[in-house]
């Protein structure tokens, strides 16, 4: 029988790179300044606004809900600097003209699976169910790019976001709120104390409070987490995995394996860019955790 759940966990790393890489690339940050957003601030608020730009028109709490693990403070910063939804829309633009340079530049071996799989891709996007998965649907609507290679990524996009809102309902399920899942998540990867939670921008008073809820759970005994706090993080992500095995599923074994071989070499050269850009933790999703070392 084929095993749907490892293709999932081996594919969701291709599909996290793919995407992930340019959120902290200098070609993006460099357009987010250029339209406006602060030097130095460009980068973090500039992925913000660029990913959250199909859910704008909602307003920041309705960001900060489908976003999960991103402290409201800079999802409230980047909605007062931008303030209408087509600001928002010319960081989506400038995005993606990174997206298309920087793939070119830093993963050309990449160019041709996405514009192979585009309409593949899009097909099986069509067919994912909608209920709870708001933040996919808002991408799901937005118009579909002419480039084979944009189409190709943002079709990928949308499969890391049907994800992302299926793993933040078991996270919500699990009855945690963003700041103790970054020190369950933190713990699960081997990370330094809170490096998770403050890259994301979670407050000290935020941080606080989450060692503290998880501490009367049990899951936390003087300020290290338990056994069973790592072990709760690991069900969500088996969880996570066990109900996204669809896409793969209507895409078929071979063609889903086959993603798997031409996609892992390029993305390899896309995490490294992740270590030169941002720095070797960064984009956690894309990691192999110790004990998954070849």
């Amino acid at each position: 029988m084929t095993d749907w759940f490892d293709i999932t966990r081996r594919n969701a790393r291709s599909v996290q790179t793919t995407i992930g890489w340019i959120f902290w690339d200098p070609g993006a940050v460099q357009r987010y300044q250029a339209a406006g957003l602060p030097e130095g601030f460009a980068g973090p608020l500039g992925y913000i606004a660029a990913r959250c730009a199909p859910l704008a028109a909602a307003g920041p709490a309705a960001i900060t809900a489908a976003f999960g693990s991103i402290s409201p403070v800079g999802i409230t910063a980047v909605f007062d600097l931008l303030g209408t939804v087509d600001r928002f829309r010319e960081m989506w633009d400038a995005r993606d003209e990174a997206v298309a340079e920087g793939l070119r530049a830093h993963a050309p071996a990449i160019v041709e699976p996405l514009v192979e799989y585009a309409d593949e891709l899009w097909a099986t996007v069509d067919q994912l169910p909608l209920v709870g998965r708001t933040f996919y649907g808002a991408h799901l609507a937005m118009p579909r790019p002419s480039d084979p290679l944009l189409s190709g990524w943002h079709a990928v996009n949308c499969l890391r976001e049907w994800r992302g809102d299926t793993h933040w309902a078991l996270v919500v399920a699990a009855g945690l709120s963003h700041a103790e899942a970054s020190i369950l998540h933190n713990a699960w990867l081997g990370y330094e104390p809170d490096w998770l939670a403050r890259s994301r921008g979670t407050t000290p008073d935020a941080i606080e409070v989450g060692w503290e809820r998880l501490r009367r759970r049990g899951l936390v005994v003087d300020r290290t987490v338990t056994a069973e706090g790592v072990a709760l993080r690991q069900r969500i992500e088996d969880d996570t995995d066990r109900l996204t095995t669809l896409p793969w599923e209507l895409i078929g074994e071979a063609r889903a394996r086959e993603f798997a071989q031409r996609f892992e070499p390029p993305c390899e050269l896309l995490l490294r860019r992740v270590d030169e850009t941002a720095g070797v933790n960064y984009q956690p999703a894309s990691r192999l955790r110790p004990d998954q070392a070849p």
